[in-house]
């Protein structure tokens, strides 16, 4: 149950693989290293929440879900996650971060917020 991954190491677990397989970063300039750290470290997860369900691109039918953030609102609050989010392009180029239920998007959304605040607000 996807429920059960509540760290970047469970979700490793989950798909059999070390969590030291991080990539270095080295050779980029240092203000993009961890926002690059943190962009890894949620494909592993959203890999290790979808399970087998892979987004199919060229299906206009299937929605996919991902968490979306509210991010300096006016009324100050902050960083904060809201459900989800249908969004239609026609493009065919998708995202990895993307899950197959509003649930997935909106419990990922909650339990790695600091991990999407570190990937998406540079410091």
């Amino acid at each position: 149950m996807y429920t059960e991954i509540k760290t970047f190491e469970d979700a490793c677990k989950a798909i059999n693989v070390e969590p030291t397989i991080i990539p270095d970063f080295s050779l980029f300039p240092e203000s993009d290293k961890q926002a690059m750290i943190d962009h890894a470290k949620l494909v592993i997860i959203a890999k290790a929440i979808n399970g087998d369900w892979v987004p199919d691109w060229k299906n206009w039918g299937q929605y996919k879900y991902y968490p979306w953030f509210e991010m300096g609102s006016p009324s100050g609050g902050g960083f904060s996650c809201h459900d989800f989010a249908y969004w239609y392009s026609n493009s065919i180029v998708g995202s990895r971060l993307c899950f197959e239920t509003r649930e997935q998007a909106k419990y990922v959304g909650k339990q790695f917020e600091d991990l999407y605040k570190s990937y998406f607000v540079k410091a």
